[in-house]
C-alpha cells in the first residue's frame, strides 16, 4: 500500500471513528454542545452536524463562535454539557482545550494546523494529521460532511453544504477554480447523488442567475474591480457602452441568459478594462468552475454555490450567524429575506472598504517583506478576513508579498488576517508565523500556511507587525539558500 493510499485510509478511518463515538452518545442521550466558527465554512460545518444530529434524533445545541478563549471555556465549563464538538476549530487550541476539559468528552472536526498535544478523551479528525492540506484539500465542513455520512449514509445529500463551505473558504484553488484534493470525493458524492451540478469554463459574475447583469456585475468583489465593484451606475454604463443588449422586452436579463458570444464581448472587454487598471492577471478569477444546487430553486441566491456560501459568510460578519445555520438547517422563507437583508447590508460595507483601501494610498503600508492594511477605525474586525482575501486575490497590490491586514477588536486588542499570494505557497507559513509572533507579545494566532489570523493586545502592534516581517524575510532566505 502506497503512503497515499495509507494516509486515505487513516484519514477516512479517524472520520469513521468520530461517527461512531457520535453515534454512540446519541445512543446513551447525551445532550452534544456544538461549537462552530462564524465564517461560511464554519456556518456549513455547523448545519452539517447538526442535521445530522437532528435526523438521528440527538439532543444538541449550536453556537458559533469568532475563537476559543478563556471566556468560552468558562461558559462552556458552567454548563457542564458533554460531549462537546468543536467544528472548524480546536485543532490550534489544544493545550487550552486539554487544561479545561480533562474529564469531558471532546471531538474536533478542524482543518487549521494542529498546534499542541492530544488527550485520552479527545478525538481530532484533521487531514494535516494525514498529510493532506488543509487549507486547499478539504475545509471544515468537508471533515463534518465525511464524519455525518459515516453516521448514516442517507446524510450523502449533505455533501451539497460541504461543497458550499469549500467555496466560502476559497478551496478553488485548482485548475478553473476547481475543488480538487480530498474535496473532489465530496463533489463527486454531490454530483452522483443528483444534488450539485459542475459546469466548466463559465463566466462567473456574482448572482449569475439571480440579479441583471449589470448588477451582477456591479456585486462581484472577488476579484475587486474598482470603478465598478459596487458601483450599479457605472456597471449599466459599462454593459450598454460595449453594445450588450441585457433587456428582453421590459425584463432585466442575467448573464445566464447570455449567449454565449455575449459571454464572450463581456469578458473581452472587462479583461481590457482591467488591463488598464493594472489588474490584468486577476480577471482569470472571473472564469472557472461553477457548482449549481440544482435542489435551490432557479433564480434563488441559493441555487449558486459561491452566491450560497457568500449568504453564509455575510450571516456571521453580520452577526447573524443564527440565520445562516437555520438556513443549512433547510429553514426558507422568512429566515431567507433576512439573511439577504443582512447579505446586502455586508456587500456596501464590503465595497466601501475596499473602495477606501483603493483610493486611499495611505491604507496600504509597505514593509521590507510583507504589505500591512491598517483599518483601525475603518474596517470592523468581523470583516478583516474578508477584506485581506479579496485585497490579496485582486491583484491590487502588484507585488508578491504577504497581506497583513489590521483592526481595533473589542477589549482594546488588535485583529489581524493575513493571506498569502499564490506565488509565495510552499515558501512561506503564516500561521506558524503568527503563532510564534502571538507567543512572544502575549497574544493569540495561528491557522493555515497560506491564511491566518492573531489577535492581541494593542500596545504591541509595531512589535507584531516587526516580528512577521522578520519572519517572513527568514523563511524566503532559507528557500533561496536551501535553492
Amino acid at each position: 500500500m502506497s503512503d497515499s493510499t495509507s494516509n486515505l485510509s487513516a484519514f477516512f478511518l479517524s472520520a469513521s471513528n468520530a461517527a461512531r463515538r457520535i453515534g454512540r452518545y446519541v445512543e446513551e442521550g447525551s445532550i452534544i454542545r456544538v461549537i462552530s466558527h462564524i465564517d461560511a465554512d464554519g456556518i456549513a460545518a455547523a448545519s452539517i452536524i447538526g442535521k445530522a444530529l437532528r435526523r438521528s434524533d440527538a439532543e444538541f445545541r449550536i453556537s458559533n463562535v469568532k475563537q476559543i478563549d478563556n471566556l468560552l471555556i468558562d461558559e462552556l465549563k458552567r454548563e457542564g454539557t458533554s460531549p462537546i464538538i468543536f467544528c472548524d476549530m480546536g485543532s490550534g487550541n489544544l493545550e487550552l482545550l486539554k487544561a479545561a476539559f480533562d474529564d469531558i468528552n471532546v471531538i474536533v472536526l478542524d482543518h487549521h494546523q494542529p498546534v499542541g498535544e492530544g488527550f485520552s478523551n479527545l478525538h481530532q479528525v484533521n487531514p494535516h494529521l494525514n498529510g493532506f492540506d488543509g487549507a486547499r484539500e478539504i475545509c471544515a465542513s468537508g471533515v463534518c460532511y465525511l464524519t455525518a455520512k459515516d453516521l448514516d449514509d442517507s446524510n450523502i445529500d449533505l455533501s451539497a453544504i460541504a461543497v458550499v463551505g469549500s467555496l466560502g473558504d476559497s478551496q478553488d484553488r485548482f485548475e478553473k477554480r476547481s475543488l480538487g484534493g480530498l474535496n473532489k470525493s465530496i463533489v463527486k458524492d454531490a454530483i452522483d447523488s443528483g444534488f450539485v451540478r459542475v459546469e466548466e469554463n463559465e463566466l462567473m459574475l456574482y448572482g449569475r442567475e439571480t440579479r441583471p447583469v449589470h448588477k451582477a456585475l456591479a456585486y462581484t468583489t472577488n476579484p475587486y474591480i474598482p470603478g465598478l465593484s459596487g458601483e450599479e451606475d457605472k456597471c449599466l454604463a459599462f454593459v450598454t457602452n460595449i453594445g450588450l443588449d441585457i433587456k428582453k422586452g421590459d425584463r432585466w436579463i442575467a448573464v445566464n441568459d447570455l449567449s454565449t458570444e455575449q459571454k464572450q464581448t463581456l469578458f473581452s472587454e472587462l479583461a481590457k478594462y482591467m488591463a488598464s487598471k493594472k489588474l490584468g492577471t486577476a480577471v482569470m478569477n472571473l472564469v472557472g468552475t461553477v457548482y449549481t444546487l440544482v435542489y435551490e430553486d432557479r433564480g434563488k441566491p441559493l441555487r449558486d454555490g459561491r452566491e450560497h456560501a457568500s449568504l453564509l459568510n455575510a450571516c456571521g460578519r453580520m452577526n447573524k450567524t443564527g440565520l445562516g445555520v437555520a438556513i443549512g438547517l433547510g429553514n426558507r422563507d422568512a429566515i431567507l429575506t433576512e439573511a439577504l437583508e443582512a447579505f446586502a447590508r455586508y456587500k456596501k460595507t464590503l465595497s466601501d472598504y475596499m473602495e477606501w483601501i483603493s483610493t486611499n494610498p495611505r491604507s496600504i503600508e509597505t514593509h521590507e517583506n510583507i504589505f500591512v492594511i491598517n483599518g483601525t477605525g475603518v474596517i470592523d474586525e468581523r470583516m478583516i478576513s474578508t477584506v485581506s482575501s479579496i485585497v490579496t486575490s485582486s491583484g491590487l497590490i502588484g507585488e508578491p508579498k504577504p497581506i497583513v491586514a489590521m483592526t481595533e477588536a473589542e477589549g482594546g486588542k488588535i485583529k489581524v488576517s493575513g493571506r498569502l499570494p499564490d506565488e509565495l505557497k510552499g515558501k512561506v507559513n503564516l500561521g506558524l508565523i503568527f503563532r510564534e509572533a502571538t507567543e512572544k507579545i502575549g497574544g493569540v494566532g495561528g491557522g493555515h500556511d497560506v491564511a491566518a489570523g492573531a489577535e492581541f493586545p494593542k500596545e504591541n502592534e509595531a512589535e507584531f507587525v516587526k516580528l512577521v516581517d522578520e519572519s517572513v524575510g527568514r523563511m524566503l532566505s532559507t528557500q533561496k539558500t536551501d535553492n
